[in-house]
């Protein structure tokens, strides 16, 4: 049964998933409005992001993307760019082979950036129905979802959506819902790397 997640809600995914779990995908899926899609072109940009245990970014091979698919581990691999957004369910996918992941990687941050926001004048006050989900590869089954509430987005140009944490040899999931300001995501990882956001001390 899916978890429905409220922001800053933390949940076990081993207690989620009775038997072992290996393989999850995290999709993440959004809309804009018609009357704006009508008028402007959106391109929403999901990627994950790894952080050893003292909450640092390390290198950029750490970034899972759309030029970059494939984590170098082969344990996190993004399954491509969409460029519109159109269409049922999820938007982007990312996999993630959970026992392959490198010890030194603790927090698997998911995240969406809107490119060329700034020059587009656009944010995340005109993106709809956002949500990020986990789901069980083995059964199919989907274990937690988190949807955007309607918070003020106005002026953010990227989301962070939720994280995957290692805590007593296990992997948890918390639902973030944080927006970013940033351009691109060259922008955003610099300001990770300035300590600029505190979400990860959740």
């Amino acid at each position: 049964m899916t978890i429905t997640l409220q922001k800053r809600q933390f949940i076990s995914l081993s207690k989620q998933a009775p038997n072992r779990l290996t393989k999850i995908m995290c999709g993440l899926g959004w809309d804009v409005g018609n009357e704006i899609q009508q008028e402007q072109f959106y391109d929403l940009d999901t990627f994950a992001i790894c952080f050893n245990a003292e909450k640092q970014f390390t290198d950029r091979k750490n970034i899972i993307y759309f030029n970059n698919l494939r984590h170098w581990s082969n344990a996190i691999v993004h399954l491509g760019d969409n460029l519109t957004g159109t269409g049922e369910g999820d938007d982007e996918a990312i996999l993630v082979d959970l026992p392959e992941v490198p010890a030194e990687i603790a927090r698997i941050v998911f995240a969406v950036n809107l490119y060329r926001a700034v020059a587009r004048k656009q944010d995340f006050s005109q993106v709809k129905n956002a949500f990020v989900r986990l789901v069980d590869l083995h059964s199919n089954e989907e274990l937690a979802r988190y949807e955007l509430s309607g918070e003020d987005y106005q002026g953010m140009t990227g989301m962070v959506m939720a994280e995957l944490y290692r805590k007593n040899n296990e992997w948890q999931m918390v639902a973030v819902g944080k927006g970013l300001k940033a351009n691109d995501i060259e922008e955003i990882m610099k300001q990770f790397n300035l300590k600029l956001y505190t979400f990860l001390d959740l």
